[in-house]
C-alpha cells in the first residue's frame, strides 16, 4: 500500500511538473511575442525618425538655396538703386535733395544689411559656414572696429573706450570682427548716456572679450530672447526706433560656430555687459604690408562694362562718366565684338557681371579680350552669388570680385588701383 502510494505522489508531482513548464513555456512565448512585436515597432519608429531627419535636412537646404536665390535677385535691384543714389548725389543739389539723397542710401543700407544677414543665418544654420581659424591680432581689429564707431557714438554724446593687452588669438577674423561690431553697434544703439567699454582681459590660456555699456539694460525674462530672431525687446534704439532684432542672433551663431562660448549680463537701468571667450594664439599673424596711397582721378580711362541688368548697367554708366571715364556698356560678348568691329578701342579695364543672359558669363569676356592683347588686362567681376567657386574662378582669372550690392566708394578706389 505504501509504495502505491508513493507511486502515486510521483505521478502527481509529474504532472504538477509538467503543467508548471507548460505554463511557463506559454509566458515565455507571449513575452517573446511581446518584445518581437516592439521591436517591429522601434524599427518602424527608427525609420520613421530617419525619414523625419532626411525631411528636415532637405527642407533647411532647400530654404538655403531659396533664399540663396531670392538674395541674388534682391541684391540685383538694390545695386542698381545704390549706384543711381550715388550718381545722384555727385550731381549739383540743393540742401533739401541732399538730405533726400542721404535718406535714400541709408534706407538702402538697411535694407542691405537685412538680407545679408538672414542669408548668413541661413548659411550658418545649415552649416554652410566654415570657420578658417588663424592668429587674430586683438588690437589692430579692436582699433579698427572703435575707429569705426567713435562718431557714431559721439553723435550720441557717449564714450567710446577699449582697453586691454594686446593679444594674439587663434579665431576667424571676418566672423570675430562680425561678431565684435554687432555687440558694439547694439551697445551704442541702446545707451542714452554713459558709454560702451570694450575690454580684454587674459585668463591663462585663454582671454576675455568683453562690451560693456551704461545702457538700459535687459529684463531677466528677456535674456534668452534677445538671441531669438527679430526679437526686439521694449527698449527704443537709436532714432527712438528699435533695430531689426538681427544682431544677436547672429552673433550666437558665429560664437557657436567659433566654439567661443558667449555670456550675457545685465541689470535693468544699469547696462549690459557681453563677454566673449576666445583662446590666445601661440604663433603671431601674418604681416599684412599696406598699397601704396593711389590717384582718385580717372579722365579719360577706358573702362568697357558688360552688365545684362538695364538699370544696374544704366546707374553703372553714369556713375562712371560722373568720375570722367570714357564708358562702353554691353550686354554680352556679342555686343563686345561688334563694338570692337566697328572701330571701338580695346579698353584699360573691365567690369563684368559674372551671371549674363541665357547662362552666359562674364568672364568668357575676359577671356576673349585677353587673347587679343599682349598684357594683362585688369578686371573687376561684379556679382550677387557668394558661391565659393566663383571666387575660385576669378581668382584663376587674375581678376578682382566684388559682390553687389557694390559699394561706390570702393568700386571708385578699386578703379584707381588698378590702373595706376
Amino acid at each position: 500500500m505504501a509504495h502505491v502510494e508513493r507511486s502515486m505522489d510521483q505521478q502527481g508531482g509529474a504532472y504538477s511538473l509538467f503543467q508548471t513548464a507548460t505554463m511557463l513555456e506559454g509566458r515565455v512565448r507571449s513575452r517573446t511575442e511581446e518584445l518581437t512585436g516592439l521591436m517591429h515597432r522601434l524599427e518602424r519608429s527608427n525609420e520613421a525618425l530617419v525619414a523625419a531627419k532626411e525631411e528636415a535636412e532637405n527642407a533647411n537646404r532647400s530654404k538655403t538655396r531659396f533664399l540663396a536665390a531670392a538674395s541674388h535677385d534682391l541684391l540685383q535691384p538694390l545695386n542698381a538703386a545704390r549706384l543711381s543714389a550715388s550718381a545722384l548725389a555727385g550731381l549739383a543739389l540743393g540742401p533739401e535733395a541732399v538730405a533726400i539723397s542721404g535718406r535714400i542710401e541709408r534706407g538702402l543700407q538697411i535694407i542691405e544689411d537685412l538680407i545679408k544677414t538672414l542669408l548668413d543665418i541661413s548659411k550658418l544654420d545649415a552649416g554652410v559656414v566654415r570657420p578658417a581659424i588663424k592668429p587674430v591680432a586683438l588690437g589692430d581689429l579692436l582699433a579698427g572696429i572703435a575707429a569705426s564707431f567713435r562718431p557714431f557714438a559721439a553723435r550720441k554724446g557717449l564714450r567710446l573706450v577699449v582697453r586691454g593687452p594686446d593679444l594674439v588669438v587663434a579665431s576667424d577674423p571676418l566672423m570675430l570682427q562680425r561678431i565684435v561690431q554687432n555687440l558694439v553697434s547694439n551697445a551704442i544703439r541702446y545707451t542714452r548716456a554713459g558709454g560702451v567699454l570694450v575690454a580684454v582681459r587674459r585668463r591663462g590660456a585663454s582671454c576675455r572679450l568683453e562690451v560693456l555699456d551704461t545702457g538700459c539694460g535687459i529684463a531677466a525674462a528677456e535674456r534668452d530672447l534677445v538671441f531669438e530672431e527679430f526679437f526686439r525687446g521694449g527698449a527704443e534704439g537709436e532714432g527712438g526706433e528699435p533695430g531689426l532684432g538681427l544682431g544677436l542672433s547672429i552673433v550666437r551663431r558665429m560664437a557657436q560656430a567659433l566654439d567661443h562660448p558667449l555670456e550675457l549680463t545685465s541689470q535693468v537701468g544699469r547696462g549690459t555687459r557681453m563677454a566673449l571667450t576666445l583662446p590666445v594664439s601661440p604663433t603671431p599673424p601674418e604681416r599684412v604690408v599696406p598699397a601704396p596711397p593711389v590717384a582718385t582721378r580717372l579722365t579719360g580711362a577706358r573702362v568697357l562694362v558688360v552688365e545684362n541688368d538695364p538699370p544696374t548697367a544704366d546707374a553703372l554708366e553714369r556713375l562712371l562718366r560722373a568720375w570722367d571715364a570714357e564708358v562702353s556698356v554691353h550686354r554680352d560678348l556679342a555686343g563686345v565684338e561688334a563694338a570692337l568691329a566697328a572701330g571701338l578701342d580695346l579698353p584699360d579695364l573691365l567690369v563684368l557681371d559674372y551671371h549674363l543672359d541665357h547662362g552666359a558669363c562674364g568672364l568668357d569676356v575676359a577671356a576673349h579680350l585677353q587673347a587679343r592683347m599682349s598684357a594683362p588686362l585688369p578686371v573687376i567681376v561684379t556679382t550677387a552669388d557668394h558661391a565659393p567657386e566663383i571666387a575660385a574662378q576669378v581668382a584663376a582669372l587674375g581678376g578682382q570680385l566684388m559682390h553687389k550690392p557694390v559699394r561706390p566708394a570702393q568700386l571708385r578706389a578699386l578703379l584707381t588701383y588698378l590702373l595706376a
